[in-house]
């Protein structure tokens, strides 16, 4: 073979490799905003285990919240029935904070 034919056969042998390389970089820039939008959807929505753990959480906190305020609540109502004006004023703010507070926890089922 001559020199020029060896040129030849070299350039579409690399065209043949190239062209293989460029069709899989084009597949994938095709499908990068197919996954770029599917990444997006998914970090958009919430999915159900999701709104179930983070409703749970947030019933977690009112219940503590709760809780705290009734102790508090106690420990208010004893410091009046010893003669404390103050203590018998802040009972009355906590009850009504206690009294906010319930509707936004839900009941126990019964058992």
């Amino acid at each position: 073979m001559d020199r020029k034919a060896v040129l030849v056969a070299a350039f579409c042998l690399a065209g043949l490799g190239l062209s293989g390389c460029v069709a899989r970089a084009v597949g994938t820039v095709v499908t990068a905003p197919v996954k770029v939008a599917s990444k997006t959807a998914d970090w958009a929505t919430t999915s159900q285990s999701e709104a179930d753990r983070n409703r749970g959480r947030e019933i977690r906190k009112r219940e503590e919240k709760l809780g705290k305020l009734e102790r508090q609540y106690n420990k208010q109502r004893e410091k009046c029935s010893d003669g404390d004006a103050q203590s018998c004023e802040d009972a009355r703010e906590t009850y009504a904070e206690i009294e906010a507070l319930l509707p936004t926890i839900p009941a126990e089922p019964d058992r």
